[in-house]
């Protein structure tokens, strides 16, 4: 089991693949396992990093520790602790917030970077829906595989969760095999909110040197659709593309069209 004791934690991490390095950053209370439908695919061009954030999965999971500044941090030492120099980067919610922060605060380890279903933080920023704040601040009623459900319904497009019980399983197992401690989860809950109470992280978008593709779904009903657009505009050298009938796990729910979007960017730009 490969892990890098990195800032004091291990990490879990994988590698699949060969060629230019492509980090991927998971979201709040998502492993590695998050990128289950993006890993092989974007294997084929790319040497593709997926790791466990500090709190979740098989990554030491600290009572205390957390900060966005500190996962960003982490990152740059996973990829030291390979020998790797230069990658692109890309980061969905949460892991959007890390891969901002890592694009602006150490802007010669990004070569690219992807910025899926994110925002930054401020009062310029579309804010989360009280639904999905309350969802993810609340205990919600049920027994875990219940939860795990209302949370992928909340995060995909209108009944998806009903049309797809094969996705909805492979999730369920992944994330049940290795629940998350709560502690873990506030640390990393407090981490974001922390970084979307932060007015100076949309000021630090214009430190960002990467060329930035920024991708959200039409019907993402945790973070509006229009903070895509907010980043792109914030960003120098940057772009949105709102995927329509998608939501919050736009990845999850379409592969092809998000792989391909993806690669071609990286590729080709």
């Amino acid at each position: 089991m490969p892990e890098a004791l990195v800032n004091g934690v291990n990490l879990y991490y994988e590698t699949r693949g060969s060629g230019f390095p492509l980090v991927l950053i998971a979201g709040l209370g998502h492993g590695c396992w998050s990128f289950f439908r993006q890993v092989d695919d974007l294997a084929r061009n790319f040497q593709v990093i997926v790791f466990d954030n500090r709190g979740v999965g098989r990554s030491d999971r600290p009572k205390e520790g957390y900060s966005i500044s500190i996962f960003a941090e982490d990152t740059a030492s996973l990829l030291r602790a390979l020998g790797i120099e230069q990658a692109h980067v890309l980061g969905a919610s949460m892991g959007g917030y890390v891969a901002q922060t890592l694009a602006w605060s150490r802007p010669e380890l990004v070569e690219k970077l992807v910025l899926v279903s994110t925002m930054f933080g401020g009062p310029s920023a579309r804010p989360m829906p009280p639904s999905a704040l309350a969802f993810f601040t609340s205990r919600p009623q049920g027994t875990p595989e219940e939860i795990l459900k209302q949370g992928l319904a909340l995060a995909t497009s209108d009944g998806f969760v009903e049309k797809n019980p094969d996705i909805v399983a492979k999730v369920a197992k992944f994330q049940l095999a290795r629940p998350q401690p709560g502690s873990a989860y506030i640390g990393q809950l407090t981490a974001c909110s922390a970084f979307l109470a932060d007015p100076t992280t949309e000021s630090r978008l214009g430190d960002i040197k990467a060329r930035t593709l920024v991708v959200a779904g039409r019907n993402d009903k945790v973070v509006p659709a229009e903070n895509a657009v907010l980043l792109s505009e914030r960003i120098p050298s940057s772009r949105a593309v709102i995927m329509e009938d998608a939501g919050h796990l736009l990845f999850i729910e379409r592969p092809r069209e998000f792989n391909e979007l993806v690669r071609d960017f990286l590729l080709k730009g």
